[in-house]
């Protein structure tokens, strides 16, 4: 077997080992976040997360630049709590959904807030802007 393909497995399952350990609680509605160009696993809508957690799911390629984009933990207000790099867990440079896991450290806040995934766009122009949300506790 590939030794890419192997590190990638071993690093997949470590994501989901630790999103499921570093998840405080599970979602109200019990159902994954889904959408044409996001799946996330972990964690579910409405979930309780703790001020450090790791995002797991699967992302359509063009939604990575050299393999990565940013997560990002907003407040209600819409201020950046918490930050995270999800990194690409396979071969990114398709159109096809590719797997993905991002640690999220979450600095000095408590309470509703916004997981949001936001496609990389190095090109800086607007009309490549694209991003998913869906609301999180932060315990």
């Amino acid at each position: 077997m590939d030794i890419k393909i192997i590190i990638a497995l071993v690093v997949l399952l470590a994501a989901v080992v630790l999103g499921g350990v570093l998840i405080a609680s599970p979602s109200p509605s019990g159902s994954p976040f889904v959408s044409e160009k996001v799946k996330v696993t972990l964690p579910f809508p409405g979930a309780t997360v703790l001020k450090e957690f790791i995002v797991t799911g699967e992302a359509r390629g063009v939604w990575f630049f050299e393999a990565s984009f940013p997560v990002e933990v907003r407040d209600p207000e819409g201020n950046v709590v918490g930050r995270g790099i999800a990194q690409a867990n396979g071969e990114w440079m398709t159109e096809e959904f590719v797997p993905f896991s991002a640690p999220v450290t979450i600095e000095d806040y408590s309470g509703p807030a916004r997981l949001v995934l936001i496609k990389d766009n190095p090109s800086g122009l607007p009309e490549h802007d694209d991003s998913v949300s869906f609301p999180v506790v932060v315990q």
